[in-house]
């Protein structure tokens, strides 16, 4: 399967999500905590909406990558899930 917007694939294996995700969130500064993250991933793993256990259906990010930014928010449409 390929991404509605490019012609990337959107199936990544877990080592590859983690090395996109390392040197990603080498430029960031506004993260949470390790206990944080393991709980917001925990919440994402569980989701009918996660798709390839990667990525977040709603808005296609990897879950890896969103869920350590303090920023960010689950995009649930009928409510964020992480408190």
């Amino acid at each position: 399967m390929t991404c509605k917007g490019c012609s990337a694939s959107v199936r990544h294996t877990k080592a590859e999500v983690e090395a996109l995700v390392k040197d990603q969130l080498a430029l960031e500064i506004d993260v949470v905590s390790n206990s944080v993250y393991q709980e917001r991933l925990s919440i994402c793993e569980r989701c009918p909406n996660l798709q390839y256990g990667t990525t977040c259906g709603y808005c296609g990010c990897f879950v890896a990558f969103r869920a350590k930014l303090a920023y960010k928010r689950c995009p649930d449409p009928s409510g964020a899930k992480w408190a």
